[in-house]
């Protein structure tokens, strides 16, 4: 039986989708020591991307996708380092779970206190989400920025905040796999992750969709 919220619309786009993950299925492959909840995540980037080494590449804490799912059926908010990432989630979806994108790169404030502080807007934009009292219990997506990812770690290390779960999957070649390690050593709050220099929005958008049907899923077997 199909997720009324979280696949595809049409019955030709869910077939679609389907076949999809069906050929992704047979072509990944040995899938590590992912838990089948983990392998629906790794498997949705997968065919986001064409991308086979996303299986092995990809890293979840334990608590992970329990973290996830429960963030998500509480209607947590979602902060994303950049606006690709609140783009490219599905409002259906979100609506479906009161769940809230927010990013704040582009505000003039932002901006502001960047060039001030000589420091990057990702950075203030990380900080200007927790005076606005959205990091803890919420969702961090960060598919851009390696240093949105290093204030987080800062301020979970420092200033105490207590998001419910980190997707950090930062591309790039300044500071993205060093991040994404430092990410990695975390013990007490859940995260996902990509080692190496790959990753991107696309990836944390489909880690979250993939949440989201996990959620749609618990949500109907409970009912």
């Amino acid at each position: 039986m199909s997720n009324a919220i979280t696949e595809q619309m049409t019955k030709a786009g869910q077939q679609i989708e389907h076949d999809s993950f069906a050929i992704v299925d047979h072509e990944a492959g040995e899938r590590g020591n992912y838990s089948e909840a983990q392998w629906q995540i790794v498997r949705r980037m997968i065919h986001a991307t064409a991308d086979f080494e996303f299986n092995g590449l990809t890293k979840f804490h334990p608590d992970c996708v329990s973290a996830g799912l429960s963030a998500i059926m509480s209607g947590a908010a979602i902060v994303a380092d950049v606006e690709m990432i609140c783009v490219g989630l599905s409002k259906p979806r979100l609506s479906h779970f009161g769940t809230v994108p927010h990013h704040f790169i582009s505000d003039e404030d932002v901006i502001a206190k960047a060039k001030q502080m000589n420091s990057t807007r990702a950075v203030q934009a990380m900080r200007k989400a927790q005076n606005l009292e959205l990091l803890n219990g919420g969702i961090v997506a960060i598919g851009n920025a390696p240093t949105a990812l290093l204030e987080i770690i800062r301020m979970i290390k420092e200033d105490g905040i207590n998001p419910a779960l980190i997707v950090g999957m930062p591309v790039g070649f300044v500071s993205a796999e060093e991040s994404k390690n430092v990410l990695a050593e975390l013990g007490t709050i859940p995260w996902m992750t990509t080692r190496g220099r790959k990753g991107g929005s696309t990836l944390v958008v489909a880690a979250i969709h993939a949440l989201l049907a996990l959620a749609e899923t618990k949500q109907k077997a409970s009912k």
